[in-house]
């Protein structure tokens, strides 16, 4: 039997504001700082560790890992960063109030966006600044690859692509992974992984700062996931995510 722990990043500034994220490139609050800092403790009570991590190119990301590690006396192992690891992009909408954005569009077409599976976000124009191609991050990324929106299928492709081609090998020789990511990378990830129905995805959410564990078989097929920490307050944290956007 194999294990991977995955970890969404703890709160950010567009979080706090409840603004779409995607691509941008937000901090973390003081209360996402802490988030991870007791991510890594808890790991740590809890008896991992880790041979090497992953984490986007997005600071929320490459923070959170940070600050897990160091909690860890991990900060010497290798971590390895990928745009492949981003959010999902949410094209035009990104930067934009959740809550307003419901006003404006009805609180039924904001859960499509945020949550159904194949419908994109309103795409950003080539010459938005908000588009990534011109971002040094980028650069070596062929610029028909770079979204200019994605629905959640889009992401799916694009982080399955990820754990098939980097994660899996690691994971069959052994290696102690850690995925530090985001809320619905990682909603992309477990719907490549499980292949559950969209209304099940349309549901899942995915608390900030909490250690997902998953338990794979010999084929690296999941056979069970769960959240390290108190039940309750994961619970009442996904709950928080649930109603981000509601008037």
């Amino acid at each position: 039997m194999y294990e991977i722990v995955l970890i969404r990043h703890g709160e950010s500034q567009y979080n706090v504001q409840n603004l779409f994220t995607g691509w941008s490139d937000p901090d973390l609050t003081e209360k996402g700082i802490q988030e991870a800092k007791a991510a890594g403790k808890l790991l740590k009570d809890e008896g991992y560790t880790f041979d090497l991590a992953f984490a986007s190119v997005l600071k929320r990301s490459i923070k959170t890992l940070n600050y897990i590690l160091d909690e860890m006396d991990l900060l010497w192992i290798p971590v390895q960063k990928s745009w492949k690891l981003n959010e999902r992009h949410y094209g035009a909408l990104q930067g934009l109030s959740k809550s307003e954005t419901a006003i404006k569009y009805g609180e039924e077409q904001l859960h499509l966006w945020r949550r159904s599976l194949s419908v994109r976000p309103p795409l950003l124009e080539l010459n938005d600044p908000r588009y990534a191609r011109n971002d040094i991050r980028y650069s070596s990324v062929r610029p028909e690859d770079i979204p200019r929106g994605e629905s959640l299928e889009d992401t799916v492709h694009r982080v399955g692509d990820f754990w098939r081609n980097r994660i899996v090998p690691l994971v069959r020789k052994k290696e102690r992974v850690l995925i530090s990511a985001h809320g619905n990378t990682l909603r992309a990830l477990i719907k490549f992984m499980e292949d559950i129905d969209e209304a099940a995805l349309l549901e899942l959410n995915i608390p900030t700062g909490v250690p997902l564990v998953y338990k794979l078989d010999e084929n690296i097929n999941p056979i069970s996931r769960f959240y390290l920490g108190d039940p309750e307050q994961v619970t009442a944290k996904a709950r928080d995510v649930a109603k981000q956007g509601h008037v």
